[in-house]
């Protein structure tokens, strides 16, 4: 099968929530966790590429994403989309800018689009402003982000400072006049010189122009949903067949450990919903795990029964976030818990637990990497965007999902096992 779609992510749960979207259409979707090191084989009609660039140095970002075009130019893919964060986490140096430009240079396209608007979880656009449902996004929990706290709302301003050619609007008016408007608007503003093009959407029939009016750019960026009608399209002029293949299930046993490393507001009502049903829970602390390293959590877990699903986490509000970034540094606390909660899984993946749930973008790369997932075949959503998925690990199948801190209701937990019975 030849790629259709060549997809990036600059994280891994950003990867599964891309990589769930496109399964929407039945066809098999395949996740490389990094730039894979062999050549393509029996590569699948959407690919998609999970990165850890998103807080990466810039070269570092760009030199790796090229790296990630080149393999899946040679799977056949054509077309391309460049998938960041629903709320455009980056510094004012980066990373989403200067990644778009240097694979529009080696595609040699002198336009894109940027679209990280997901109605379905609440994230709009509204000329040039980004909403997470009714708050500026520089209003919103974002603004405490421990990594990449996000201070202003409009996307134009932050990303003028990260590219080196001029940025420009289609807004609302123009997406709701439809594709062909939006086409026009495209070409006006290429015409002007306008190389970095934000798009306005607050709903799914918004994302469905734009995907219509932009199918064939060499080069999309935005966040997953803007990407979601594409298959459809594809399937609808030929471009991919309809007898494709699809994803299958594996049976797996119910051992099950479930790890949390995202300090957002929604999950930290996720972890008040899971623990209030009595599930197994330990709580990690930072400062005492720079002290005394993971022994202590590791023993606990070796206690429990995996088939009552138990928590480990060290979710927890921006106050007391801030004060272990004050004594271990931003870096050091995260990198603290994510070996943490990697060490956690591997343990619990050797005792018996082939269903693995992690909540957070940076926890989900660390957890990946120690169980040495390299590829990812997508299975059904548990919440838009947040999809289980099926790979092996220490010869094991396992069932994986990574959530996006800010993703899911608030009994995802619960949700996601009783999405994987069914």
């Amino acid at each position: 099968m030849t790629t259709v779609l060549g997809c990036i992510a600059d994280d891994f749960t950003g990867a599964t929530d891309l990589a769930g979207l496109l399964a929407r259409s039945g066809v098999r979707v395949s996740l490389r966790i990094g730039v894979p090191t062999e050549p393509p084989a029996d590569p699948a009609a959407f690919e998609v590429i999970a990165l850890k660039s998103r807080t990466a140095p810039v070269g570092e970002s760009v030199a790796e994403t090229r790296a990630a075009l080149k393999w899946l130019q040679a799977a056949g893919a054509r077309r391309f989309f460049w998938k960041y964060c629903s709320t455009f986490d980056s510094t004012a140096e980066g990373n989403i800018g200067p990644v778009a430009e240097a694979l529009m240079a080696d595609l040699g396209t002198d336009q894109t689009i940027y679209c990280p608007a997901f109605p379905e979880n609440g994230r709009s656009i509204f000329m040039g402003n980004l909403f997470v449902g009714r708050q500026p996004l520089a209003e919103s929990p974002m603004k405490d982000h421990p990594l990449t706290p996000m201070r202003d709302s409009n996307l134009m301003r932050l990303l003028e400072p990260q590219v080196t050619r001029p940025v420009g609007l289609a807004d609302r008016l123009t997406v709701a006049r439809g594709p062909q408007a939006l086409r026009a608007e495209l070409q006006a503003l290429k015409a002007q010189g306008v190389a970095h093009v934000v798009v306005d959407a607050v709903a799914n029939e918004d994302l469905a122009v734009i995907a219509e009016a932009c199918r064939d750019m060499p080069l999309m960026t935005g966040g997953s949903a803007v990407a979601m009608p594409l298959p459809a399209l594809y399937l609808a002029d030929g471009t991919l067949s309809a007898d494709a293949p699809k994803a299958e299930a594996p049976r797996l046993d119910t051992g099950t450990i479930v790890l949390s490393g995202s300090c957002s507001a929604m999950t930290n009502k996720q972890v008040a919903d899971y623990t209030s049903r009595g599930v197994p829970a330990f709580l990690l602390d930072p400062l005492a795990l720079a002290k005394n390293g993971p022994q202590e959590a590791l023993d606990w877990l070796a206690q429990q029964d995996l088939n009552a699903a138990p928590l480990i986490y060290a979710t927890a509000n921006p106050d007391s976030v801030r004060a272990a970034q004050d004594k271990l540094g931003v870096a050091g606390a995260g990198e603290i818990v994510e070996a943490t909660l990697s060490a956690c899984a591997v343990a619990a993946r050797d005792r018996g637990a082939r269903r693995v749930v992690v909540a957070g973008g940076e926890t989900s790369g660390a957890v990946t990497k120690a169980l040495g997932v390299t590829q990812l075949d997508i299975g059904t959503e548990i919440a838009p965007g947040v999809p289980w998925t099926y790979c092996r690990s220490g010869g094991h199948q396992i069932a994986l999902t990574l959530k996006s801190g800010n993703f899911g209701t608030e009994t995802f937990f619960a949700d996601a096992q009783e999405r994987l019975a069914s």
